[in-house]
């Protein structure tokens, strides 16, 4: 399995040979959904909180007497009851939503993402973008020039979650170039997830080579080592 690479003026500049196993893959729906959800559980933060009849404040004094009153009997004004009282089995921040993802499932799940890219046309190979200078200018030339491929007509013209930038070269004169556009996202191919990838239309892969490396390791298991 072959991809063109291309580079940024949108000519080609060699092709790059793909793993089946990670690019060739078929769609599996419950396999994604289920690490998609695991991942959005994950980042899911427990912040909703109330107190209770002993942690807010006053009604250490019983209201009135037990007797004589003619009214119900209180104990306390913090009790739930109460206007300004404790809640009852509310909700409290103590309360873990993560889920465990395993390795495999995950890499699994990226994969699968990956091809059903590839299979639409979807994902871009770029031999590399490299920048002196933060130039918005000079992001903006790149990203017509990649526009005009066949299949990536969108890419700068779409107004929202347009294209996920991954490379295995940093550079913070090139994140700063492509960071005055809402519709792109740069980062780190080791960053790289099913989420980022399902809420962005194309997949621009830069410096292909060694960033792929980095994709098909994840299928190499560790031998196990020998006592």
């Amino acid at each position: 399995m072959e991809a063109i690479i291309y580079n940024t003026k949108g000519k080609e500049a060699g092709k790059i040979a793909l793993n089946e196993k990670v690019w060739g893959l078929s769609w599996n729906a419950d396999l994604v959904h289920q690490v998609v959800e695991s991942m959005r559980s994950n980042a899911r933060m427990s912040t909703a909180q109330v107190k209770d009849r002993s942690a807010v404040s006053g009604g250490g004094k019983k209201p009135w007497a037990q007797k004589g009153t003619g009214r119900a009997r209180h104990g306390s004004s913090r009790s739930p009851i109460w206007r300004h009282g404790g809640i009852t089995h509310g909700p409290l921040n103590e309360k873990d939503y993560s889920k465990k993802i395993n390795k495999k499932v995950r890499a699994k799940a990226l994969y699968t993402v990956l091809s059903e890219k590839m299979r639409n046309g979807e994902v871009l190979f770029v031999d590399t973008i490299a920048m002196k200078a933060p130039k918005t200018i000079e992001a903006k030339a790149i990203l017509t020039s990649l526009s005009g491929i066949k299949g990536f007509e969108k890419m700068l013209s779409k107004r929202k979650n347009s294209a996920y930038f991954a490379t295995s070269e940093k550079s913070e004169m090139v994140s700063k170039s492509f960071s005055n556009f809402g519709n792109i996202d740069f980062d780190a191919v080791e960053n790289m997830n099913p989420i980022d990838l399902l809420n962005h239309k194309y997949v621009v892969i830069v410096s292909p080579e060694k960033a792929i490396s980095f994709i098909e390791g994840k299928l190499v298991t560790p031998a196990a080592t020998t006592k």
